[in-house]
C-alpha cells in the first residue's frame, strides 16, 4: 500500500515522465523533392523504427520552392533535391554543412500519356503533330524535371513547335496529376512518378538526358538536430534505405 502511494508522488511522476522516449524525441524536418514523396515516407518510417525516440517530419515540394523556403529562414535539418543545380545554389548560399552533401539515388525522365489515351508517340518529334495539343512539364525555373525536359526539347530542335503547347506544373506530381486526369495529352515526369499512378498513366517513351538525373542530399548548416540529421542521411545512403528507395523504382547513383 505504501509502495503504491510512493509511486503516485509528484516527484516520481515527473521523473517517469522525463524518462519517456517521447520527451527525448529528436525530431528533424526533411525538405525533399516532390518525386521522393512516397519513397521518403517509407524511409522515414523505417528510420524511426530503427532509431527509437527519433522522428522525421517531411516537407515535399519542387526543389526550387524548397530552396526558396530555406533561403527565407525555414527551419530545415535535411535537404534532398531532384537535381544538382538546386543543391549547388544551396551550397553557394552557405545553407549546407560542408562535407555533408552526397548523391543517393538516380532516376530517369519519361514521357507519359493518359492510360485511356489512344495516342502512342514513338518519338519526341511526334509531339509537334496536331494530335498533341496540350503537353505538361514542370516549370523550368523551379522544377528540376522541367529543366531536364526543356534541355531535351531544345536539343531535339522542338522548342519552337512545342512552345504554345506547354501546360506548366508547380511540381512533378502536379504534372503527373494533369496526365492521370486526362487534362493534357502527354507529360514529362520521372520514371518513379509514373509508377505511382501506373493505373492512370502509361510510359510512352524513356527520354535520355544529357546529364544523369541524380539526387543529392545534405545536412543544413542551421540544423538544430545535427546528429539526428546525420543519422537520417546515413540511413538513406545505407543498405536498408537503398533497398526501400529501390522498391520505389529509384536506382543507385
Amino acid at each position: 500500500m505504501h509502495a503504491r502511494r510512493w509511486l503516485r508522488t509528484p516527484a516520481l511522476a515527473l521523473a517517469l515522465a522525463a524518462a519517456s522516449p517521447a520527451l527525448w524525441a529528436q525530431e528533424i524536418v526533411v525538405s525533399a523533392a516532390a518525386s521522393l514523396t512516397n519513397a521518403f515516407q517509407a524511409v522515414g518510417q523505417a528510420w524511426e523504427k530503427a532509431h527509437p525516440g527519433h522522428k522525421a517530419t517531411f516537407n515535399f515540394a519542387a526543389s526550387g520552392a524548397l530552396l526558396a523556403q530555406m533561403q527565407q529562414g525555414a527551419p530545415v535539418d535535411v535537404f534532398a533535391s531532384a537535381d544538382q543545380p538546386t543543391m549547388d545554389k544551396a551550397v553557394a548560399a552557405n545553407l549546407i554543412t560542408p562535407g555533408s552533401r552526397a548523391d543517393f539515388v538516380k532516376n530517369e525522365l519519361v514521357l507519359v500519356v493518359p492510360a485511356k489515351s489512344a495516342l502512342a508517340p514513338k518519338a519526341l518529334g511526334d509531339l509537334s503533330g496536331p494530335d498533341y495539343r496540350r503537353i505538361a512539364a514542370g516549370t523550368p525555373a523551379s522544377v528540376p524535371v522541367g529543366r531536364y525536359t526543356m534541355n531535351v526539347v531544345e536539343q531535339a530542335g522542338l522548342a519552337a513547335p512545342l512552345q504554345p503547347k506547354w501546360i506548366y506544373g508547380e511540381s512533378v506530381r502536379q504534372v503527373l496529376d494533369y496526365v492521370a486526369r486526362g487534362e493534357v495529352d502527354a507529360g514529362f515526369v520521372y520514371r518513379t512518378d509514373a509508377l505511382v499512378k501506373k493505373d492512370d498513366t502509361r510510359v510512352a517513351l524513356v527520354v535520355p538526358t544529357t546529364s544523369p538525373v541524380t539526387y543529392p542530399i545534405a545536412q543544413l548548416a542551421a540544423s538544430k538536430q545535427p546528429a539526428a540529421a546525420q543519422s537520417f542521411i546515413a540511413f538513406v545512403k545505407g543498405p536498408q534505405g537503398q533497398q526501400i528507395l529501390g522498391s520505389f523504382g529509384f536506382s543507385r547513383p
